[in-house]
């Protein structure tokens, strides 16, 4: 599942669509998920439990910990994990961060 403010939810058509701009697609699976699983292509991998502290990281702490430059309270930002649970999570706390 993915999760957007605008659209909850997202079709893996529409995914494509938006990473044809200037997105950033956060997936909050655990490590060990990635690894089993595989990394979506152009994604950034940042375990929900990490997540928090990560978008209030300095900016060149975050490029250097997740070699991604950090997301502006004002950029877009998608969110995926497995089934949904945890990217709806991700996005209630980046919101409550001041992103929109």
């Amino acid at each position: 599942c993915l999760c957007v403010e605008a659209a909850p939810s997202l079709s893996y058509r529409e995914l494509k669509d938006l990473k044809k701009t200037d997105v950033l697609h956060i997936d909050v699976r655990e490590r060990w998920e990635i690894d089993r699983d595989g990394k979506i292509p152009a994604s950034v991998n940042i375990p929900l439990g990490e997540l928090v502290e990560a978008l209030q990281m300095d900016p060149a702490e975050f490029k250097e910990q997740y070699n991604q430059k950090m997301p502006s309270k004002s950029d877009p930002v998608v969110f995926s994990c497995l089934a949904g649970t945890r990217s709806k999570q991700a996005l209630a706390f980046a919101m409550s961060l001041g992103f929109n």
